[in-house]
């Protein structure tokens, strides 16, 4: 009896200190610095969120997170999406600044400068599952690695412009290729997506007929604009961060054929 009494504080001591390790936002000041600090972060807008209340009996404990329509389900889908930093305020300035008038989730992205917000209180069924999946497709970054769940929040972007990186995961030069697309990607914040299709997945095969490629013929670069539904291929050769920048120029200032080329 000792021992489950000793587990469940345990227990509360750690529910406790996953709400407390979230930073809060008390000004404009820390929100701007906190959005600025990584390529996307999430940000728990709520009126109120005092910390858990955790009712400790010989029967067990009992965590009570305070707090609006969603709070604990951000809390859990923090702690599950723990590549994405995380943080709450419920000050109004800031929550001003940023066009929130009532609780939400935001989520704040460097690669197409967007801000998306799930409005709680318009949410019918909210659960961590569905925060999780909307964190998840909205985590565009300055290279984004296609899958069935990031293509939905590519083609949602504002940034209709892909360019389009297809190797196979574990060629002799795929890392090489993708820290080249991380590197040019920030140059062209707000004009073009970055992607990368991993040709050795056979969920991928359509990305690939796109353009017309099998993943025997890759590395292959491509531009898509999904406004037009048209799209672009660099002609085979070394991909370079010279070639790549000059891709992305001759795109930009309409000099590119219209088609594969």
């Amino acid at each position: 009896m000792l021992f489950i009494f000793v587990f469940s504080l345990l227990t509360c001591s750690l529910a406790a200190d996953k709400e407390s390790s979230i930073p809060k936002l008390t000004d404009v000041s820390a929100a701007e610095t906190f959005i600025d600090s990584a390529e996307v972060v999430i940000v728990g807008f709520f009126e109120s969120y005092p910390p858990s209340r955790c009712v400790l009996s010989l029967d067990g404990c009992a965590c009570q997170a305070e707090g609006g329509h969603g709070y604990q389900e951000f809390l859990a889908a923090a702690e599950e999406v723990k590549t994405l930093p995380a943080a709450l305020c419920k000050v109004k300035e800031v929550w001003a600044k940023y066009s929130i008038d009532s609780d939400s989730i935001a989520i704040f992205r460097k690669a197409d400068l967007h801000q998306e917000n799930l409005q709680l209180s318009k949410m019918k069924k909210l659960d961590t599952d569905g925060v999780v999946r909307f964190l998840t497709i909205n985590n565009i970054r300055f290279i984004t690695e296609y899958n069935p769940v990031s293509a939905v929040g590519l083609f949602q972007s504002k940034v209709k412009v892909h360019l389009v990186l297809m190797a196979n995961r574990g060629s002799s030069n795929y890392k090489k290729l993708k820290g080249r697309l991380e590197a040019l990607a920030p140059q062209y914040t707000g004009k073009l997506l970055f992607v990368l299709v991993n040709g050795k997945d056979k969920a991928n095969a359509r990305a690939l007929d796109y353009f017309q490629l099998k993943s025997s013929d890759l590395p292959r670069v491509g531009l898509y604009d999904a406004k037009l539904d048209k799209s672009w291929l660099m002609p085979p050769g070394e991909i370079s961060t010279e070639r790549l920048q000059t891709f992305c120029d001759s795109f930009l200032r309409g000099e590119l054929q219209v088609g594969l080329l």
